[in-house]
């Protein structure tokens, strides 16, 4: 983690809370509430569906995915950078490296308290 993270880059997640949401983005995926990519997580703000959106701080040029927190404001979706693209990638459970990614909403979801506790996380980080 030498590496110097971008400023643009807020709010940032902790070891601790990116490890917890690593971990439900890879059970998201399992239970299909996940969208990977900047483009499909901006679908499911459009479309409302999302529950959080998760950013990576290492996305080169960062610029491709600022229209994100943006529009995560607008619609009121808690969003939340992680510091490696590489290690969400993984937990979407793809190869190749993940920029940002999207919890969607489903019914009747094992997910819910999970979800609501990340949601919570993020919020104290804001303020």
């Amino acid at each position: 983690m030498a590496e110097e993270v971008n400023s643009k880059a807020y709010p940032l997640a902790d070891q601790k809370l990116t490890e917890q949401i690593l971990e439900l983005v890879q059970q998201a995926a399992n239970y299909k509430q996940l969208k990977k990519g900047a483009n499909e997580a901006t679908k499911t703000l459009n479309r409302g569906l999302s529950e959080f959106i998760v950013l990576t701080a290492d996305a080169e040029p960062i610029e491709i995915l600022l229209h994100l927190p943006l529009l995560c404001e607008d619609k009121n979706v808690p969003y939340i950078f992680v510091r490696s693209k590489q290690a969400l990638g993984r937990a979407c459970g793809v190869s190749r490296p993940v920029i940002a990614c999207s919890v969607i909403q489903k019914e009747g979801s094992q997910l819910r308290n999970q979800i609501q506790a990340i949601q919570r996380s993020i919020e104290r980080l804001l303020i």
